[in-house]
């Protein structure tokens, strides 16, 4: 490599940082912000730009180095035409997932720009660097760190989308938003268990919405109809087991149609207990009556566990999620439930049994779907038969974000923790800007695309027999 190209990458690099510093300090002027603010976010914008453009200017350099003197990672020839390639497309080619994922970021941000009133500040533009940053932080760890990628994207994003949300919004940092955000974030949590370990296995339930819609209604109803609440709970509970093996019988013996089933099944439930329920009283679609104390105390955001302001909903998803994580990894259930997501061949010549781990974890999304929709009712104060809609794209993409393979074999509940988390807070911000609903649904699913496309994943194939 010539001397004069690395030097006038680093003039340009310098150029870009300089300039970045001075754009950060003109919107913070224009936003009004105070100077010790401008100063300090025009200085951190500088250095982190700074930094990250000669990173991978060195990176590149010592690429093409390598290749000048015929050192390569791999045996594939170099050809003339690879090495006349530029800059610019060395490292769209090499990276182009992050590029993609770059380019659909700055394409959310000037929607948000002309979508919500007052959004461009010079608060959100640092806010947008800093995440950004963050990513770079998250990409540049992987390669260089023995750390799973999916934990270091997870947790770089949690705490990106964390700091925009703390800098762009006023009351974000309070104790009761934070008791908030843990509060839905549990009942994503608790609802997403089963749809991971179903995924974990090569399949996908989608009755869970429905089941959570169908549970928080019958709860109600049967409570008002005054069966007690604790025997009305144990029912739904059940209720919930019973679908759930009735999924993973017929979709394991439909093999390649879990999706259609499991919706299949999820229909006939909101159905059959609309019916039900629209027989003794005038609505089918909701039910009012007395919720138990116990019950409110659960699930609420003034609940207390033994005199400490802390929901007991949120202690319940801590403690179910280390017990998953631990027995996932350090127990034969665990290790066979992803020796037969990755190779059923394998698992089958280890005498592990399909059927029953195909029909056990459907049936562990069915109660804790139920479990979610009864919990639920503690909240709401109501039964609503449509409480559930949401988590239909929620629990996929909190498993998908979180960084477990939808095609089965990797992956694992403390990934999926963090993508509860993770879309807890973008949900949190984005109502916090003040969109509307179709807005948010809108901004929601385009971010999705971004966050999943960072993992990079390899194409997976099931071993199918």
């Amino acid at each position: 490599m010539e001397k004069r190209t690395f030097n006038f990458s680093k003039g340009l690099g310098i150029f870009v940082a300089v300039a970045a510093g001075i754009g950060t300090a003109i919107l913070g002027y224009v936003d009004r912000t105070d100077w010790i603010q401008v100063a300090f976010y025009s200085i951190a914008v500088t250095a982190l730009v700074l930094w990250g453009w000669h990173h991978f200017s060195i990176k590149w350099s010592y690429s093409l180095f390598s290749k000048e003197k015929g050192i390569e990672d791999s045996p594939t020839e170099i050809t003339d035409e690879n090495k006349k390639r530029s800059l610019f497309w060395e490292i769209i080619s090499t990276n182009w997932i992050v590029v993609t994922g770059f380019l659909i970021l700055l394409g959310l941000f000037i929607i948000l720009c002309f979508l919500v009133p007052g959004f461009f500040s010079g608060r959100t533009v640092v806010s947008a660097l800093i995440f950004l940053g963050f990513l770079i932080l998250a990409f540049i760890a992987y390669k260089f760190l023995n750390i799973n990628k999916s934990v270091i994207i997870g947790v770089s994003i949690l705490i990106g989308l964390f700091i925009i949300g703390s800098v762009s919004l006023d009351g974000f940092l309070s104790i009761q938003n934070i008791k908030s955000m843990l509060v839905f974030a549990s009942f994503l949590g608790i609802a997403t268990i089963g749809q991971t370990l179903v995924v974990m296995l090569g399949g996908l339930d989608l009755s869970i919405p429905f089941l959570i819609g169908a549970s928080n209604l019958g709860l109600m109803s049967m409570i008002s109809l005054g069966v007690p609440p604790w025997l009305a709970f144990i029912v739904i509970l059940a209720f919930g087991l019973i679908v759930g093996l009735f999924n993973g019988l017929i979709s394991y013996n439909l093999q390649g149609q879990a999706l259609i089933v499991t919706l299949g099944v999820g229909f006939m439930c909101v159905g059959g207990v609309q019916i039900l329920v629209s027989l003794p009283t005038v609505t089918g679609g909701t039910v009012f009556g007395v919720v138990p104390d116990w019950l409110k105390n659960l699930a609420s955001l003034n609940g207390k566990f033994f005199g400490l302001p802390i929901p007991p909903v949120i202690l319940i998803w801590i403690l179910v999620a280390i017990v998953l994580i631990v027995g996932l990894r350090h127990t034969k259930w665990g290790r066979n439930l992803i020796a037969l997501g990755g190779k059923r061949l394998s698992a089958d010549r280890l005498s592990i049994s399909e059927r029953v781990y195909w029909v056990g974890v459907y049936v562990i999304s069915g109660f804790t779907s139920a479990a979610t929709g009864a919990m639920l009712l503690g909240w709401s104060g109501g039964g609503f038969i449509g409480v559930g809609d949401q988590y239909l794209f929620l629990t996929v993409a909190a498993v998908a974000v979180g960084g477990t393979s939808l095609l089965g074999g990797y992956g694992g509940y403390g990934f999926t923790v963090i993508g509860c988390l993770a879309l807890q807070v973008i949900s949190t911000f984005l109502a916090g800007l003040g969109l509307s609903f179709e807005g948010q649904q809108f901004i929601f699913g385009l971010l999705i695309l971004p966050l999943v496309a960072l993992y990079s994943r390899s194409p997976h194939i099931r071993e199918q027999i």
